[in-house]
């Protein structure tokens, strides 16, 4: 059995480091537990623009920024995918390969997973065309036709990165306006290589061995249209990656979870952060905020 620990963060991105930090400031043991690379979304996001501090700053480099401070901490980097959390006065958090960790307090700071479009040929063309992930997978499509599905800031901001590769750029919405902020739909607006297609739904996806025809369907009148695109890029909102905490009954009905301002839930010691908890507004400098909450309050719910 592993060594138990005052405070395990499941999730190593934004929220999961910021938690990281004030647990281990305070004096607890802390480890950390990410099964991919550290930063979560912002590893797979071009620019970010609205950071305080940085005027743009590279997903990637943002990342390593926080994880250098975790580590120069000495925080415990762990590896795994959790699959459940028990929980007790020890708490429980078991991996998929078997591996168990134990800690006094647990903040859950796992994010989300993008959504797919559930369309046919989706799922046959994965890696063929269609990504979900315009950083790791934009300089295959220079001098291509791509699609970016979605109008809010995520598929606009990757859509203007996408933009310095592509020949041509589509973005398909379902309505008729944006959900983006203001200043990135101008941006979006001008761009010579963009062009939008609204009150659109992709329905198909076709090809061979690799995407090549991406089709349409107008919401009002059901005309199809067929585009001739060499990449698909869907950005239609994410689900939480909180699945191991059901049995707990603190999710939602969506699956997000619940907690106060303190970032508790209804169960002594389990903490939420970041883009898995319940909240109206989900960027990188609110997951900070809730990390450093629930790593806080970790300390007092231990010493009080």
């Amino acid at each position: 059995m592993s060594k138990i620990y005052d405070v395990v963060i499941i999730g190593a991105g934004p929220a999961g480091m910021s938690a990281a930090i004030y647990a281990k400031r305070a004096g607890l043991s802390v480890g950390m537990i990410e099964y991919s690379a550290p930063g979560g979304k912002m590893v797979k996001t071009a620019e970010i623009l609205n950071y305080p501090s940085f005027t743009q700053i590279n997903g990637v480099d943002l990342s390593l920024k926080m994880f250098e401070q975790v580590q120069n901490l000495e925080v415990d980097y762990l590896y795994g995918e959790v699959i459940d959390l028990k929980d007790g006065n020890i708490k429980e958090i078991i991996c998929m390969d078997g591996t168990v960790y134990q800690g006094k307090v647990v903040i859950v700071a796992t994010g989300t997973n993008p959504n797919p479009l559930n369309i046919p040929g989706e799922d046959t063309f994965i890696s063929k065309g269609v990504s979900y992930c315009a950083i790791c997978d934009g300089s295959f499509f220079k001098s291509k036709v791509v699609a970016v599905i979605g109008g809010g800031n995520s598929a606009l901001e990757e859509s203007l990165y996408l933009t310095q590769f592509v020949e041509k750029l589509y973005i398909i919405i379902r309505r008729d306006a944006f959900r983006a902020e203001a200043i990135i739909q101008e941006k979006v607006l001008k761009h010579p290589k963009i062009e939008i297609i609204r009150n659109h739904v992709p329905i198909e996806i076709k090809g061979n061995n690799k995407v090549d025809t991406l089709c349409i369907q107008d919401v009002q009148t059901k005309e199809i249209t067929e585009l001739k695109v060499d990449g698909i890029f869907p950005y239609i909102g994410a689900t939480p990656s909180t699945a191991f905490l059901k049995h707990l009954n603190i999710l939602d009905d969506r699956g997000y979870i619940v907690v106060n301002d303190k970032m508790e839930t209804t169960i002594p010691g389990i903490y939420g952060a970041g883009d898995c908890n319940v909240k109206h507004l989900r960027q990188i400098v609110t997951a900070v905020n809730d990390g450093a909450i629930a790593g806080q309050n970790s300390y007092h719910y231990l010493n009080d």
